[in-house]
């Protein structure tokens, strides 16, 4: 590949070869490909729920010292303990190599722009279901009844009093802001880096002032877990279907307004020393808005 006379030279040293999928590969092939991808995703979202499950604990169980906090002061505490979880996740050697997804909403937006194959769009999904499914179980083995008793209640997300249609409004916009800004940040080189901290605070804000609304979710595998443990499936339909067109609307307008190929790739936090397992422009990207030497250490 030619080096343009824009790029600094440390960007063409670093970046990874990439390991797309063709177009004509099968589900074996896919496996045998990017199993390491599907297992990375699985223990993301592993994680994403252990710290939602422990934090949710600590906060909330009425046997707990926490438990004297305002309820305010709750929700801000548990929006910082999983924004900062994020935070860790998507800069991890495993997001940074996954894409950062742990999000089936997000996954499936990133296949309708056309960003990742039919087949890495399967498998991610059911590796984020089983990954969240393993974080609630391997919680209630930690933390037993206090997970499960109320009003934790292995954190499940229902609709607050307002019901169901405030609770799904909530729900899509917040995913439609999350996901706009998560295309925003990623598809410009100067502020890539900033791309998980926007997505910390938005998590703080919402869980602060918001949750109330729906308990915070914009996630199917994260309240799909936490509903079958608790055997408590009210709204459920709203976590499924609320994050996904939430999301999936917001790229349709990111679309329009920028055009499809200012999209460059599916990952939330490009590293252009891991490889990339998506139809990635990212390079092309770099062309267009070239980078000091400094700001290409950092990515």
């Amino acid at each position: 590949m030619p080096q343009s006379p824009h790029l600094p030279r440390c960007n063409m040293q670093r970046c990874v070869s990439v390991t797309t999928l063709p177009f004509s590969a099968t589900p074996a092939e896919a496996l045998a490909t990017h199993w390491k991808e599907y297992l990375m995703e699985a223990v993301e979202l592993c994680v994403l729920m252990v710290s939602i499950c422990l934090s949710g604990t600590l906060i909330y169980s009425d046997v707990l010292p926490l438990s004297t906090l305002s309820d305010l002061g709750k929700a801000l505490l548990m929006g910082t303990a999983v924004g900062g979880t994020t935070v860790l996740i998507i800069r991890s050697p495993f997001g940074r190599r996954t894409g950062a997804h742990f999000n089936p909403a997000l996954t499936l937006t990133y296949f309708f722009l056309g960003r990742i194959h039919p087949l890495d769009t399967i498998f991610y999904i059911l590796s984020q279901f089983v990954g969240a499914m393993v974080g609630v179980f391997t919680a209630h083995e930690v933390l037993g009844v206090h997970l499960s008793a109320p009003p934790v209640s292995y954190v499940i997300t229902i609709p607050g009093r307002y019901g169901n249609a405030v609770a799904f409004l909530a729900e899509f916009i917040l995913s439609g802001v999350l996901m706009w800004l998560i295309l925003f940040t990623t598809n410009r080189v100067h502020l890539i880096n900033s791309t998980p901290f926007f997505v910390a605070l938005i998590t703080v804000f919402y869980y602060g002032f918001c949750s109330s609304l729906s308990g915070f979710s914009v996630n199917p595998a994260r309240s799909f877990s936490s509903a079958f443990f608790a055997s408590a499936w009210e709204g459920i339909w709203i976590y499924f279907l609320a994050p996904s067109s939430g999301m999936l609307t917001a790229a349709l307008i990111y679309v329009r307004v920028k055009g499809k190929r200012q999209i460059y790739c599916a990952k939330v936090l490009h590293d252009m020393s891991s490889p990339c397992p998506f139809r990635c422009e990212f390079m092309h990207l770099i062309d267009q808005d070239p980078i000091d030497e400094h700001l290409c250490d950092r990515i």
